[in-house]
């Protein structure tokens, strides 16, 4: 089950995943004050969100070059909750530069895998059996929820 596939619905997912470092960097300077405001009460604001995106995309790099590297990976889940304890340490600025860059990494390492690749199965303890393309969808996925709630902020009155 890939919660985040409805959000791509007929998009690819690696134009999609290249392309949100530079559609996060347009939204940046929009939200001025309310990159600290929350999308409603006991939500994340677009700062967290960054952060979020950041600690994601670590966690990406790490299980696509398992799973590509290994037969039937087992995906290590987390806590994002427990994570963002920590997000009042970051700026939004240095959480966007730590996503854009791992990216950008992640993004030539998909480019360069063979398509054999995407079909492999690993598992989430959380979700069961899924193929390596299935972690490529979620990452689109994901970007494109977060996406909406920043832009749905950035849209509001300073």
């Amino acid at each position: 089950m890939n919660p985040y596939a409805s959000y791509l619905g007929s998009q690819s997912p690696i134009p999609v995943i290249s392309a949100t470092p530079d559609r996060l960097k347009a939204l940046l300077p929009s939200l001025g004050t309310r990159a600290d405001q929350p999308i409603a009460a006991g939500k994340w604001s677009p700062r967290q969100i960054l952060c979020h995106l950041a600690d994601c995309e670590i966690v990406f790099a790490y299980r696509l070059r398992q799973a590509a590297a290994e037969p039937h990976h087992v995906i290590q889940p987390f806590d994002q909750d427990d994570w963002s304890k920590m997000y009042a340490a970051y700026s939004a600025e240095a959480a966007l530069d730590v996503f854009s860059t791992v990216r950008r990494w992640n993004v030539e390492l998909l480019k360069s895998l063979p398509a054999e690749t995407f079909a492999k199965t690993l598992n989430h303890p959380e979700r069961g059996d899924m193929t390596f393309h299935t972690v490529v969808e979620t990452m689109a996925g994901h970007d494109l929820n977060h996406l909406k709630q920043i832009e749905t902020i950035a849209a509001r009155p300073q």
